[in-house]
């Protein structure tokens, strides 16, 4: 089954195909996607990643959640399962 993840603190420079090839050393990505400012055309500095599976994912998170992290052109990023739109709970 496909799981969706969040990915923040991504540089103001990358590209969804960079997004898509950086989390293809996980598992196979479905679908990668930058969030950008409709007004300013610039990225907001996160987005959404899809694997194919739930192992590919969990590596994703484990990697990102190691005391090395996942780096992505000088940058730590932060990898998290995605929640829906309206879910703004705080997990615990």
């Amino acid at each position: 089954m496909a799981k969706k993840l969040f990915v923040g603190n991504l540089p103001y420079t990358t590209t969804n195909e960079e997004l898509g090839e950086f989390f293809a050393q996980f598992g196979e990505v479905l679908s990668a996607a930058v969030i950008m400012d409709r007004t300013t055309g610039r990225s907001k500095g996160y987005g959404f990643v899809e694997m194919t599976d739930d192992a590919a994912a969990d590596a994703a998170i484990a990697a990102a959640d190691s005391q090395d992290g996942a780096e992505l052109d000088g940058r730590k990023l932060t990898v998290s399962v995605a929640r829906p739109k309206g879910d703004m709970t705080l997990a615990a």
